[in-house]
């Protein structure tokens, strides 16, 4: 059975790298284990992978490797697929 998470973020932007760039509005400690987990759209379209976490504790920011040439707006809802 494949588990989801909600990913609770909004958009900051894109780094020198590429990478999309979020803030976490809402975090618990059972989300550190994150890294490395497909992001999808609420269509479950896959877009990318998150690369990493840093930031304070509470509310850390997320960059997100997305899939070369995919578009889709970064503002919509985000979920993790977990297994």
């Amino acid at each position: 059975m494949q588990k989801y998470v909600k990913l609770n973020l909004y958009y900051l932007g894109e780094s020198s790298k590429g990478h999309k760039i979020y803030r976490a509005s809402k975090w618990n400690k059972s989300l550190e284990n994150l890294g490395g987990k497909l992001v999808l759209t609420e269509s479950f379209e896959e877009i990318g992978k998150i690369k990493e976490i840093f930031g304070p504790i509470t509310l850390p920011f997320i960059s997100i490797k997305i899939v070369p040439e995919k578009r889709f707006n970064p503002n919509d809802n985000l979920y993790a697929k977990m297994r």
